[in-house]
């Protein structure tokens, strides 16, 4: 009867010691006694192969190359043009101010400018065009309203016609009357064509007192509340905002540290 053989013999060369319990080494995966389970006593061959390829990795993080940038990426983010990192904040070459970004060449800056030049100076002239239009319109408008005037306008029938300036004065907003056509003489202070048009209208007038609020002739254009002292020749003449024989005008109390109108439209609507 044949002896029955149990148990496998030890891996190392020199021992082959029979074991009926052996080890297997999770490295080699050889077979081994008690004595040489471990992998240094039975030299296991799978430990050198991993000590030998398994390196440190040198570059773990990539510092951004844009000066007083801290910032770091763990994959590296290469510039095309000057070829160095950056973080994704500076990636781009204007982010980073690339030495190798493309400049506009001298003539084509020089060409960039004129047609910038010719663009300013054409809006320019639209918008000279548009004002003077406007003008015009407005001018037209009160020779046409100031028939109409002459034939309804309240004022001191004693002025030569000469002298007379006809306006639709346009009243306060908290005044029931919305507006009320007058006539001054041309040679008065706008202070007292204010006080003359408050007599005419039925207004409060404080303007000899030291008052929060004064009574104001305004331009129905700009908004500016007329200097008292000006005439209303002088603003008949006036270059940019002139007043117009026949035109409109604003009576509106104003606070003294104010001295324009903002929304004039509101007292035509």
């Amino acid at each position: 009867m044949a002896e029955l053989e149990l148990g496998q013999h030890c891996g190392v060369p020199g021992c082959r010691r029979l074991d009926f319990l052996p080890f297997v080494c999770d490295g080699c995966s050889g077979v081994f006694c008690l004595q040489h389970r471990s992998r240094d006593a039975h030299g296991c061959s799978e430990v050198n192969i991993r000590n030998n390829s398994v390196k440190p990795d040198q570059h773990r993080s990539y510092p951004c190359s844009y000066k007083g940038c801290n910032a770091k990426e763990l994959l590296p983010v290469l510039c095309p043009y000057c070829e160095k990192h950056f973080c994704l904040r500076h990636r781009h070459q204007s982010d980073h101010e690339c030495e190798k970004l493309d400049t506009p060449k001298p003539r084509m800056a020089a060409t960039q400018q004129l047609v910038k030049d010719i663009i300013d100076s054409k809006k320019s002239e639209e918008a000279k065009a548009k004002k003077r239009k406007g003008a015009k319109n407005t001018e037209t408008a009160a020779k046409v309203a100031l028939m109409k005037l002459k034939m309804h306008a309240c004022g001191d029938k004693s002025l030569p016609q000469a002298e007379r300036i006809y306006f639709q004065v346009f009243l306060p907003k908290e005044n029931k009357e919305k507006c009320k056509p007058m006539f001054f003489c041309r040679k008065w202070s706008i202070g007292k064509a204010v006080d003359f048009a408050a007599s005419l209208a039925g207004l409060k007038n404080d303007n000899n007192k030291s008052t929060s609020q004064k009574l104001r002739l305004c331009h129905t254009a700009s908004g500016e509340a007329l200097p008292f002292e000006q005439t209303l020749e002088a603003c008949l003449s006036h270059k940019e905002y002139p007043l117009y024989n026949g035109g409109n005008v604003i009576l509106e109390y104003l606070d003294n540290d104010i001295l324009f109108i903002e929304d004039t439209e509101s007292y035509f609507s």
